[in-house]
């Protein structure tokens, strides 16, 4: 059984917000990154939609360090 916030990829914390009843309601950081299709495709099918990856195993830890910077 795959735990919601454990990455299913690594079994790292993944961070999601919503795996989390105190931060449900709140967006979690996949939504505000892009995640190469081929990165999912790569996880087996029983892995699939089930929790969030972790920002490293999805492959978006630049996308998400570039949001922090503020604009100049």
């Amino acid at each position: 059984m795959t735990r919601p916030d454990l990455c299913p990829a690594c079994g790292a914390r993944n961070d999601c917000t919503l795996a989390d009843p105190r931060t449900a309601d709140h967006a979690c950081w996949c939504y505000g990154v892009s995640i190469d299709p081929a990165v999912l495709e790569a996880l087996p099918p029983t892995l699939r939609d089930q929790s969030c990856l972790c920002p490293r195993c999805a492959q978006v830890e630049a996308q998400l360090q570039a949001a922090k910077r503020p604009i100049p």
